[in-house]
């Protein structure tokens, strides 16, 4: 039966590009998104990623069912600020079928081979912090939010498709109870110094100024992650939309800010409680008892995601990372909070991977990052059997 791949035209394909993994994974260590939540990511109005990207779905079906889905993507900052021409790749979901992948991934190439990008890089949810990657290792795991996960042919099957690796990202796994068996004492000096020599202090972000509390997260981020590989500084659309976002999920416990004498911020940690232990008993729906279960999070969620962590480069000397550190033990001791993992780490941050081995952490999970060059004047390799019935539009149809 003949592969055809076809853009996402209106709501009947979108809900059918959202409810896919839904059929690929049941029965998994996966956890379903809350479907409302997707399709407001996935609809150009609502996403801030659109002020400074563009994007093309597209699904993969043999007759007329659903086998696959991916996008593709430019994100115009991260090009400029990098002064590259990447495209990317991401939402990719598929059967286990060579061809169906082969043809996803020639469909995606064609797309931003027409926009003059020379690689394509994935798979990202549109950008890298989101979900991104194909998981490696730790498959018997739950995933935490914002984490994929595949099952082990993914991996086989891109990388049959000729991908090969851009960047392994790490999550590491930090119990409470590492603190007394695992970290290593020079943590709690290092913490000391950052107090009683540098007269810096941790105090909580406010609920009701948050948006006001990110302008001050983004100035560390886009100073410490500056030189990361994948890295795009946060503009106001951005901080705008995470700031609705983590309204959703905030917990006083655990969004940190460490300040200088003067109240000038010099670090901050941001760390989420993990809302997947929520999802996996609303199984993607709020009716009819979802709602319920996100009104009790606090007394279902035992486990939170350390999603940022950073210092400003000046401050990077004075212990404040041991000290946020600490605090985030101090906290857990006296909330019902088990343990933590930290993630996404690129393999290639040499200070905060040694800093999460210092903590007690170890690595228990994997994920891969792919790319592939697009050389000037190479054709983009369809399977055999494979009908793309893709004719791009100028301007992809918001669906």
């Amino acid at each position: 039966m003949a592969l055809e791949i076809t853009p996402v035209r209106g709501l009947a394909d979108l809900r059918e590009f959202i409810d896919l993994p839904f059929r690929l994974h049941a029965g998994t260590p996966w956890i379903p998104p809350l479907k409302l939540e997707r399709y407001a990511y996935l609809t150009r109005a609502l996403n801030p990623f659109f002020k400074h990207g563009e994007a093309a779905y597209f699904l993969a079906r043999r007759d007329g069912r659903v086998v696959g889905r991916i996008t593709a993507q430019i994100d115009r900052a991260f090009n400029e600020y990098h002064d590259n021409r990447w495209g990317l790749f991401g939402f990719l979901e598929f059967e286990e079928d060579q061809e169906i992948l082969d043809g996803l991934l020639s469909t995606a190439e064609s797309w931003l081979r027409q926009r003059g990008c020379d690689r394509m890089v994935g798979p990202m949810d549109f950008v890298i912090n989101e979900e991104c990657g194909v998981l490696i290792e730790g498959f018997e795991l739950e995933p935490m939010i914002r984490h994929p996960w595949q099952p082990p042919y993914y991996r086989e099957q891109v990388e049959a498709a000729g991908l090969v690796k851009a960047m392994d990202v790490f999550h590491w796994d930090i119990p409470v109870s590492a603190r007394h068996t695992e970290m290593l004492p020079i943590l709690p000096k290092l913490a000391e110094r950052c107090r009683d020599k540098y007269g810096i202090t941790i105090r909580r972000m406010s609920f009701v100024h948050l948006r006001r509390e990110l302008d001050e997260f983004a100035k560390v981020y886009n100073a410490a992650w500056s030189r990361n590989w994948g890295f795009t500084p946060y503009g106001k659309h951005d901080l705008d939309d995470l700031a609705i976002t983590y309204r959703l999920i905030y917990d006083r416990d655990w969004f940190m800010i460490a300040e200088n004498e003067r109240h000038e911020t010099v670090a901050m940690a941001l760390t989420i409680p993990d809302i997947n232990q929520v999802y996996k008993k609303m199984q993607g729906r709020l009716l009819p008892l979802g709602w319920w279960y996100y009104l009790r999070r606090k007394q279902l969620i035992d486990r939170v995601r350390v999603g940022f962590l950073g210092v400003l480069p000046e401050y990077q000397h004075t212990g404040v990372a041991a000290a946020l550190y600490l605090e985030h033990f101090d906290t857990a001791a006296r909330t019902r909070i088990t343990h933590g993992e930290a993630g996404w780490i690129l393999e290639t941050n040499t200070s905060m991977n040694r800093g999460l081995e210092a903590m007690g952490g170890h690595i228990v999970k994997r994920l891969r990052i792919y790319e592939r060059l697009l050389e000037d004047g190479a054709a983009p390799s369809a399977p055999p059997e494979t009908v793309s019935r893709y004719q791009p539009p100028d301007q992809p149809p918001d669906p």
